[in-house]
């Protein structure tokens, strides 16, 4: 696969734009995902960002959601494998999102991801006749800021930004991470292990650099903690037991020396009481 022309993708027809809410009736196609990593990819993005409680109420994070505009009184439909709406209007009370419908339901998302698939290619198409290619409807229908395109299993990860009406591809910076403005965050790639899946990640990054953890990694870390935290405690607990030991040891030492003392002080007494008896005093002999 190579990357997408940056070349702005001129519509052949004029398009009227409308956002039009679904009928109540309307059931939305519910495709499989292409593969299983799809699923574990986004999950992975969204549970980061939900741990380090960046995700707000009036934010929308989804995968696979369809993003809904009318154009020529026709309706188009593209779930993004992942995107992110700064602002959107909440469901109602025991709701379910089946759908977005940008304007009507909130803002324009500022970034949508597409994590690459067998199907030839589907994420780059400019095709501007129904069906309509993912590419042409993000960059001129919904003028989506940045489009990201990332290759699981190659790790590749392409930033596209939309400059002059057309997306025009982002080099990342020294670390290979790319500083995504609309979250404040930088994202990058990982190689790593998570859920049995070996292999290329999707990671956030704030703007000290630190890794947004995972849940399994926050609870390693914690259990890491917790043992430092025991061998802390149990290397103060012999720390104490020592100078318990000292302290005995000083105690016992003392008494003994009491004991000579006192043992000093019985001989003595009996040596000047014997000197008495032999008519001779003690006193005098220490003159």
């Amino acid at each position: 696969m190579t990357l997408a022309q940056e070349t702005p993708v001129k519509p052949v027809a004029t398009f009227t734009v409308t956002w039009e809410p679904l009928p109540d009736d309307f059931q939305l196609d519910e495709e499989p995902v292409d593969n299983i990593d799809q699923p574990l990819l986004a999950g992975a993005l969204s549970e980061s960002l939900e741990l380090a409680s960046y995700i707000q109420p009036q934010m929308l994070v989804a995968g696979n959601l369809g993003i809904c505009a009318t154009l020529n009184e026709q309706l188009v439909i593209k779930a993004p494998d992942w995107f992110f709406v700064p602002r959107a209007d909440e469901v109602a009370p025991r709701g379910n999102r089946k759908s977005y419908t940008p304007h009507l339901e909130g803002e324009i998302p500022t970034l949508v991801m597409e994590f690459l698939s067998d199907k030839g290619g589907s994420e780059y198409s400019v095709k501007q006749v129904h069906p309509l290619g993912k590419w042409f409807f993000y960059e001129q229908i919904l003028k989506i800021p940045t489009y990201i395109i990332f290759e699981p299993e190659g790790g590749l990860l392409e930033v596209y930004r939309l400059r002059g009406g057309c997306y025009k591809l982002e080099m990342p910076d020294p670390e290979g991470r790319h500083w995504i403005e609309e979250m404040g965050l930088y994202l990058g790639t990982w190689r790593g292990e998570k859920e049995g899946r070996n292999d290329y990640w999707l990671r956030w990054w704030d703007r000290q650099g630190d890794l947004l953890l995972w849940g399994v990694e926050l609870v390693q870390q914690e259990r890491q903690r917790a043992e430092v935290e025991r061998q802390q405690a149990e290397a103060e607990r012999q720390r104490a037991e020592a100078e318990r030991q000292r302290a005995e040891v000083e105690s016992r030492r003392a008494e003994v020396e009491s004991q000579r003392a006192e043992a000093e002080r019985q001989r003595a007494e009996k040596l000047a009481a014997y000197l008495r008896q032999q008519g001779i005093d003690p006193n005098e002999l220490l003159s």
